[in-house]
């Protein structure tokens, strides 16, 4: 699964540069929804090409993001996240997540979520920190209601728009998708044992749009089980399934592991590296039950099952 081996997908027939998606009849899509379906029943994962996500709106969100990540703890500390009060929204030090629990210690980067109607603190420098947020979390809703869309006819739903109704609270109140920006500082000195960027993990939810920089560095679990890494593309987006949505179609999807280790080059240790992970979920309220009505797993709410893998996450 080299950048060759995990699938792309042109999306150019339904992406944000169709100004009107529903005269888009779903005979059009049905060869789009068939890559996308094949793409996550066998790797769970998959570039996404001609998707209509503008170059200069990645690159503020990187440049934003680098200029908060780069200034001293203290700051930081200020809009930090506290579940209590703002749920998963706020900033996230370095070594305060360990997405593989065994390896018992934390992973080497950092982060800011945001989650509209649960937003708190946000930093006062760079000024257009908050509303370069708001807007590229606007963007990716709409690009993802889409690829909701095609999943919909992918996975033979009667209705195209089933998905995305489960999904309508993504930018309010009662919605749980959350925008994060990470940042792997430069490493210098000893790393604790078994420590890495980002421990081995699937994601919690229905999918995940990662925006990756150039530098390189994250691995994915191949058809054979084997990490291999997820080469950047120029432009492309990856898109990968969640364990929510593995769960909701009763394992015809594919939540797939991954993973960001140290770099072995020196070079590649003192380089700091960052990516932009849109974490789709459904609406709070949605039940969780499998949509082939096989019953394979027992329903569960959306929050009642991602507040359980958040709960391991932080523990």
């Amino acid at each position: 699964m080299a950048a060759s081996a995990i699938p792309v997908v042109d999306f150019q027939k339904y992406g944000l540069n169709v100004t009107d998606p529903k005269s888009v009849t779903g005979d059009v899509l049905e060869t789009t929804a068939k890559e996308i379906y094949d793409a996550f029943s066998t790797t769970g994962f998959l570039y996404l090409i001609n998707h209509g996500m503008g170059e200069k709106e990645v690159n503020d969100m990187f440049s934003v993001s680098k200029s908060f990540f780069d200034k001293p703890v203290e700051e930081k500390k200020r809009c930090a996240r506290i579940p209590a009060e703002h749920g998963d929204h706020g900033w996230i030090a370095l070594e305060s997540e360990s997405l593989n629990p065994k390896r018992k210690v934390g992973d080497l980067k950092e982060a800011f979520n945001f989650t509209p109607g649960h937003d708190g603190l946000w930093p006062e420098e760079p000024v257009e920190f908050e509303s370069t947020f708001v807007s590229f979390h606007a963007d990716c809703t709409r690009l993802t209601e889409r690829i909701l869309d095609v999943l919909s006819i992918g996975l033979k739903l009667q209705d195209r728009y089933y998905l995305r109704e489960c999904h309508n609270l993504m930018g309010k109140k009662g919605g749980a998708t959350t925008l994060r920006s990470l940042y792997y500082p430069a490493l210098s000195g000893s790393m604790k044992p078994g420590q890495v960027r980002c421990g081995e993990h699937s994601d919690y939810g229905t999918m995940t749009l990662l925006f990756q920089d150039d530098t390189g560095g994250l691995e994915v679990v191949n058809t054979d089980g084997v990490y291999v890494p997820a080469t950047p593309i120029p432009g492309a987006i990856i898109v990968n399934i969640g364990d929510m949505m593995q769960r909701w179609t009763a394992d015809q999807l594919k939540g797939t592991k991954h993973r960001v280790l140290i770099p072995e080059a020196e070079v590649k240790k003192r380089q700091s590296r960052q990516s932009i992970a849109f974490f789709v979920n459904p609406n709070n309220d949605t039940m969780i039950k499998c949509l082939d009505g096989s019953d394979k797993y027992e329903p569960i709410s959306s929050e009642d099952y991602l507040n359980y893998r958040f709960s391991v996450t932080y523990e």
